[in-house]
Protein backbone atom coordinates (compact mmCIF):
# COMPACT_ATOMS: atom_id res chain seq x y z
CA UNK A 1 0.00 0.00 0.00
CA UNK A 2 1.29 3.52 -0.75
CA UNK A 3 1.88 6.11 1.96
CA UNK A 4 -1.14 6.91 4.12
CA UNK A 5 -2.93 10.11 3.06
CA UNK A 6 -3.48 12.91 5.58
CA UNK A 7 -6.88 14.53 5.07
CA UNK A 8 -8.07 17.87 6.42
CA UNK A 9 -11.06 17.97 8.79
CA UNK A 10 -13.06 20.26 6.48
CA UNK A 11 -15.97 19.36 4.20
CA UNK A 12 -13.68 18.31 1.34
CA UNK A 13 -11.48 16.09 3.52
CA UNK A 14 -14.49 14.48 5.24
CA UNK A 15 -16.13 13.80 1.87
CA UNK A 16 -12.93 12.08 0.70
CA UNK A 17 -12.78 10.08 3.93
CA UNK A 18 -16.42 8.98 3.64
CA UNK A 19 -15.87 7.91 0.02
CA UNK A 20 -12.85 5.82 1.05
CA UNK A 21 -14.86 4.16 3.82
CA UNK A 22 -17.68 3.27 1.41
CA UNK A 23 -15.09 1.50 -0.75
CA UNK A 24 -13.95 -0.65 2.19
CA UNK A 25 -10.87 1.40 3.07
CA UNK A 26 -9.50 2.13 6.54
CA UNK A 27 -9.57 5.76 7.72
CA UNK A 28 -8.32 6.95 11.11
CA UNK A 29 -10.17 9.89 12.64
CA UNK A 30 -10.11 11.90 15.87
CA UNK A 31 -12.56 11.45 18.72
CA UNK A 32 -12.54 13.26 22.04
CA UNK A 33 -10.88 10.17 23.58
CA UNK A 34 -8.24 8.86 21.12
CA UNK A 35 -7.94 8.46 17.35
CA UNK A 36 -10.09 5.60 16.05
CA UNK A 37 -9.37 3.34 13.08
CA UNK A 38 -12.62 3.41 11.14
CA UNK A 39 -14.10 0.86 8.76
CA UNK A 40 -17.62 0.18 7.49
CA UNK A 41 -19.06 -1.91 10.33
CA UNK A 42 -21.49 -3.67 8.00
CA UNK A 43 -18.79 -5.13 5.71
CA UNK A 44 -16.86 -8.25 6.68
CA UNK A 45 -14.00 -7.43 4.32
CA UNK A 46 -13.55 -3.90 5.66
CA UNK A 47 -13.70 -4.94 9.33
CA UNK A 48 -11.28 -7.83 8.68
CA UNK A 49 -8.75 -5.28 7.46
CA UNK A 50 -8.83 -3.56 10.88
CA UNK A 51 -7.60 -6.77 12.51
CA UNK A 52 -4.97 -7.19 9.80
CA UNK A 53 -3.67 -3.62 10.00
CA UNK A 54 -3.51 -3.60 13.81
CA UNK A 55 -2.43 -7.22 14.31
CA UNK A 56 -5.44 -7.46 16.64
CA UNK A 57 -6.75 -10.79 17.99
CA UNK A 58 -10.12 -11.60 16.38
CA UNK A 59 -11.65 -12.65 19.70
CA UNK A 60 -11.35 -9.03 20.84
CA UNK A 61 -14.60 -7.18 19.90
CA UNK A 62 -14.78 -3.68 18.45
CA UNK A 63 -16.83 -0.57 19.25
CA UNK A 64 -19.44 0.51 16.71
CA UNK A 65 -19.60 4.32 16.43
CA UNK A 66 -22.91 5.93 15.47
CA UNK A 67 -23.92 9.54 14.73
CA UNK A 68 -27.02 9.83 16.94
CA UNK A 69 -29.34 8.00 19.30
CA UNK A 70 -31.94 7.24 16.61
CA UNK A 71 -29.41 5.05 14.80
CA UNK A 72 -28.78 2.81 17.82
CA UNK A 73 -32.07 0.89 17.57
CA UNK A 74 -31.11 -0.46 14.13
CA UNK A 75 -28.23 -2.43 15.58
CA UNK A 76 -28.88 -2.87 19.32
CA UNK A 77 -31.58 -3.00 21.98
CA UNK A 78 -31.57 0.17 24.05
CA UNK A 79 -32.45 -1.11 27.53
CA UNK A 80 -34.08 1.18 30.13
CA UNK A 81 -30.71 1.47 31.90
CA UNK A 82 -29.00 2.31 28.60
CA UNK A 83 -31.59 4.99 27.83
CA UNK A 84 -30.90 6.61 31.19
CA UNK A 85 -27.14 6.55 30.66
CA UNK A 86 -27.45 7.73 27.06
CA UNK A 87 -29.57 10.72 28.03
CA UNK A 88 -26.97 11.71 30.63
CA UNK A 89 -23.69 11.06 28.80
CA UNK A 90 -24.15 10.71 25.02
CA UNK A 91 -22.53 11.98 22.93
CA UNK A 92 -19.37 11.56 24.97
CA UNK A 93 -16.63 9.23 26.26
CA UNK A 94 -19.00 6.39 27.22
CA UNK A 95 -19.46 3.04 25.45
CA UNK A 96 -22.46 0.85 26.28
CA UNK A 97 -22.57 -2.92 25.75
CA UNK A 98 -26.11 -3.75 24.59
CA UNK A 99 -28.06 -6.75 23.26
CA UNK A 100 -27.33 -7.16 19.56
CA UNK A 101 -30.03 -6.86 16.91
CA UNK A 102 -28.53 -7.32 13.43
CA UNK A 103 -26.93 -5.49 10.54
CA UNK A 104 -23.31 -5.49 11.71
CA UNK A 105 -20.48 -7.73 10.60
CA UNK A 106 -20.03 -10.54 13.16
CA UNK A 107 -16.36 -9.58 13.25
CA UNK A 108 -17.38 -6.39 15.08
CA UNK A 109 -18.94 -8.38 17.93
CA UNK A 110 -16.43 -11.28 17.85
CA UNK A 111 -19.45 -13.56 17.42
CA UNK A 112 -21.09 -12.45 20.69
CA UNK A 113 -24.80 -11.69 21.09
CA UNK A 114 -23.94 -8.20 22.35
CA UNK A 115 -22.40 -5.11 20.79
CA UNK A 116 -20.43 -2.15 22.15
CA UNK A 117 -21.91 1.18 20.97
CA UNK A 118 -20.64 4.74 21.30
CA UNK A 119 -21.75 8.18 20.12
CA UNK A 120 -18.58 10.29 20.02
CA UNK A 121 -18.74 13.99 20.90
CA UNK A 122 -15.82 15.21 18.75
CA UNK A 123 -17.20 17.45 15.97
CA UNK A 124 -14.94 15.87 13.33
CA UNK A 125 -16.00 12.35 14.30
CA UNK A 126 -19.67 13.36 14.26
CA UNK A 127 -19.32 15.09 10.88
CA UNK A 128 -17.57 12.04 9.41
CA UNK A 129 -20.29 9.69 10.70
CA UNK A 130 -22.95 11.93 9.15
CA UNK A 131 -21.05 12.11 5.85
CA UNK A 132 -20.55 8.35 5.79
CA UNK A 133 -24.14 7.61 6.74
CA UNK A 134 -23.60 4.34 8.60
CA UNK A 135 -21.91 2.67 11.56
CA UNK A 136 -18.12 2.72 11.82
CA UNK A 137 -16.19 0.02 13.64
CA UNK A 138 -13.31 1.88 15.23
CA UNK A 139 -10.78 0.61 17.74
CA UNK A 140 -7.83 2.83 18.60
CA UNK A 141 -5.69 3.58 15.54
CA UNK A 142 -2.46 1.91 16.65
CA UNK A 143 -0.80 -1.51 16.37
CA UNK A 144 -2.52 -3.88 18.79
CA UNK A 145 -1.22 -3.68 22.34
CA UNK A 146 0.82 -0.53 21.75
CA UNK A 147 0.31 3.03 23.00
CA UNK A 148 -2.98 4.59 21.88
CA UNK A 149 -2.72 7.59 19.50
CA UNK A 150 -3.90 11.05 20.49
CA UNK A 151 -2.55 12.90 17.43
CA UNK A 152 -2.49 12.14 13.71
CA UNK A 153 1.30 11.89 13.98
CA UNK A 154 0.95 9.04 16.49
CA UNK A 155 -1.35 7.24 14.02
CA UNK A 156 1.20 7.56 11.23
CA UNK A 157 4.04 6.43 13.49
CA UNK A 158 2.26 3.10 13.97
CA UNK A 159 0.15 2.53 10.85
CA UNK A 160 1.63 4.54 7.96
CA UNK A 161 1.34 2.43 4.81
CA UNK A 162 -1.12 0.00 6.45
CA UNK A 163 -4.22 2.21 6.15
CA UNK A 164 -5.52 4.49 3.43
CA UNK A 165 -5.94 7.77 5.30
CA UNK A 166 -6.07 9.70 8.56
CA UNK A 167 -8.19 12.79 9.16
CA UNK A 168 -6.00 15.23 11.10
CA UNK A 169 -8.23 16.85 13.70
CA UNK A 170 -5.48 17.89 16.09
CA UNK A 171 -4.92 16.54 19.59
CA UNK A 172 -7.64 14.61 21.44
CA UNK A 173 -9.02 16.53 24.43
CA UNK A 174 -9.86 13.66 26.82
CA UNK A 175 -6.84 11.63 25.76
CA UNK A 176 -8.05 8.34 27.26
CA UNK A 177 -10.35 5.68 25.79
CA UNK A 178 -14.03 5.66 26.64
CA UNK A 179 -15.47 4.15 29.79
CA UNK A 180 -17.27 0.89 28.91
CA UNK A 181 -20.39 -0.18 30.82
CA UNK A 182 -22.41 -3.35 30.33
CA UNK A 183 -25.95 -1.93 30.25
CA UNK A 184 -27.84 -5.09 29.36
CA UNK A 185 -29.28 -5.51 32.86
CA UNK A 186 -30.59 -3.23 35.58
CA UNK A 187 -27.19 -2.36 37.11
CA UNK A 188 -24.26 -0.88 35.13
CA UNK A 189 -21.19 -3.14 35.12
CA UNK A 190 -17.83 -1.43 34.61
CA UNK A 191 -15.93 -3.34 31.92
CA UNK A 192 -13.27 -0.65 31.36
CA UNK A 193 -12.50 2.52 33.26
CA UNK A 194 -12.06 5.45 30.92
CA UNK A 195 -12.78 9.05 30.06
CA UNK A 196 -16.03 9.20 32.06
CA UNK A 197 -15.36 9.02 35.80
CA UNK A 198 -17.25 6.42 37.87
CA UNK A 199 -18.29 9.20 40.23
CA UNK A 200 -20.27 10.87 37.42
CA UNK A 201 -22.21 7.66 36.83
CA UNK A 202 -22.84 7.19 40.54
CA UNK A 203 -24.14 10.77 40.72
CA UNK A 204 -27.20 9.52 38.80
CA UNK A 205 -28.04 7.38 41.82
CA UNK A 206 -26.66 4.22 40.21
CA UNK A 207 -24.38 1.66 41.83
CA UNK A 208 -21.61 0.59 39.46
CA UNK A 209 -20.85 -3.13 39.67
CA UNK A 210 -17.72 -5.06 38.65
CA UNK A 211 -17.75 -7.98 36.16
CA UNK A 212 -17.90 -11.60 37.27
CA UNK A 213 -15.70 -14.06 35.39
CA UNK A 214 -12.89 -13.51 32.91
CA UNK A 215 -14.66 -13.70 29.54
CA UNK A 216 -13.81 -10.84 27.17
CA UNK A 217 -17.05 -9.02 26.30
CA UNK A 218 -15.70 -5.59 25.32
CA UNK A 219 -12.54 -3.93 23.99
CA UNK A 220 -9.69 -3.00 26.32
CA UNK A 221 -9.93 -6.05 28.60
CA UNK A 222 -6.66 -7.73 27.59
CA UNK A 223 -4.20 -7.93 30.48
CA UNK A 224 -1.31 -6.51 28.43
CA UNK A 225 -2.22 -3.43 26.43
CA UNK A 226 -1.18 0.20 25.74
CA UNK A 227 2.46 -0.91 26.01
CA UNK A 228 5.61 1.03 25.03
CA UNK A 229 8.67 -0.81 23.73
CA UNK A 230 10.46 -0.78 27.08
CA UNK A 231 9.56 -1.99 30.57
CA UNK A 232 7.24 0.05 32.79
CA UNK A 233 7.52 0.37 36.59
CA UNK A 234 4.64 1.81 38.59
CA UNK A 235 4.29 3.77 41.84
CA UNK A 236 7.87 5.01 41.58
CA UNK A 237 8.66 7.66 44.19
CA UNK A 238 12.02 8.24 42.48
CA UNK A 239 13.75 6.91 39.35
CA UNK A 240 16.26 4.09 39.37
CA UNK A 241 19.45 4.51 37.30
CA UNK A 242 18.67 4.53 33.59
CA UNK A 243 14.90 5.04 33.99
CA UNK A 244 12.81 7.77 32.39
CA UNK A 245 10.71 9.04 35.29
CA UNK A 246 7.22 10.40 34.61
CA UNK A 247 5.93 12.45 37.53
CA UNK A 248 2.54 13.30 38.98
CA UNK A 249 2.32 16.31 41.27
CA UNK A 250 5.60 17.70 42.67
CA UNK A 251 8.36 15.42 41.33
CA UNK A 252 11.61 17.41 41.09
CA UNK A 253 13.89 15.94 38.45
CA UNK A 254 11.19 14.06 36.54
CA UNK A 255 11.83 13.97 32.78
CA UNK A 256 8.10 14.32 32.07
CA UNK A 257 4.92 14.85 34.04
CA UNK A 258 1.31 13.76 33.82
CA UNK A 259 0.27 16.80 35.86
CA UNK A 260 2.49 19.12 37.86
CA UNK A 261 -0.54 20.16 39.93
CA UNK A 262 -1.73 16.61 40.64
CA UNK A 263 -4.89 16.91 38.51
CA UNK A 264 -6.19 13.49 37.41
CA UNK A 265 -8.17 14.93 34.48
CA UNK A 266 -5.00 16.56 33.14
CA UNK A 267 -3.16 13.28 33.76
CA UNK A 268 -5.71 11.41 31.63
CA UNK A 269 -5.32 13.91 28.79
CA UNK A 270 -1.52 13.70 29.05
CA UNK A 271 -1.13 9.93 29.58
CA UNK A 272 -0.63 8.69 26.03
CA UNK A 273 1.36 11.79 25.07
CA UNK A 274 3.67 11.01 28.00
CA UNK A 275 3.91 7.32 27.11
CA UNK A 276 4.90 8.18 23.51
CA UNK A 277 7.44 10.76 24.70
CA UNK A 278 8.89 8.51 27.42
CA UNK A 279 9.13 5.62 24.95
CA UNK A 280 11.15 7.82 22.57
CA UNK A 281 13.44 8.98 25.40
CA UNK A 282 13.96 5.46 26.77
CA UNK A 283 14.56 3.84 23.39
CA UNK A 284 14.10 0.14 22.55
CA UNK A 285 14.53 -2.00 25.66
CA UNK A 286 14.63 1.06 27.90
CA UNK A 287 12.83 1.55 31.20
CA UNK A 288 10.07 3.96 32.20
CA UNK A 289 8.90 4.68 35.75
CA UNK A 290 5.62 6.38 36.70
CA UNK A 291 4.97 8.23 39.93
CA UNK A 292 1.89 7.15 41.94
CA UNK A 293 -1.50 8.41 40.73
CA UNK A 294 -4.47 8.38 43.16
CA UNK A 295 -7.43 6.07 42.50
CA UNK A 296 -9.94 8.92 42.33
CA UNK A 297 -11.79 10.52 39.41
CA UNK A 298 -10.03 9.74 36.12
CA UNK A 299 -7.07 8.47 38.15
CA UNK A 300 -8.75 5.04 38.11
CA UNK A 301 -8.64 4.95 34.32
CA UNK A 302 -5.06 6.27 34.23
CA UNK A 303 -3.95 3.51 36.61
CA UNK A 304 -5.87 0.89 34.62
CA UNK A 305 -3.91 1.84 31.48
CA UNK A 306 -0.61 1.97 33.36
CA UNK A 307 -1.15 -1.49 34.89
CA UNK A 308 -1.83 -2.91 31.43
CA UNK A 309 1.20 -1.11 30.00
CA UNK A 310 3.35 -2.67 32.75
CA UNK A 311 1.87 -6.18 32.46
CA UNK A 312 4.05 -9.07 31.23
CA UNK A 313 3.81 -9.48 27.44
Amino acid sequence: MPETRVLSPDAKGLSQAADLLRRGALVAFPTETVYGLGADATRDDAVARIFEAKGRPRFNPLIAHLPDLSAVARYAVLTPLAERLAQAFWPGPLTLVLPLRSGLSPLVTAGLDSVAIRLPAHPVARALLQAFGGPLAAPSANPSGRISPVTARHVLDGLDGRIEAVVDGGSCAVGLESTILDARGDIPVLLRAGGLATEAIEALGLTVDTPKGGRITAPGQLASHYAPRGRVRLNAEAPEPGEVWVGFGPCPGAALTLSETGDTTEAAARLFHALHEADALAGPGGRIAFAPVPETGLGRAVNDRLRRAAAPR
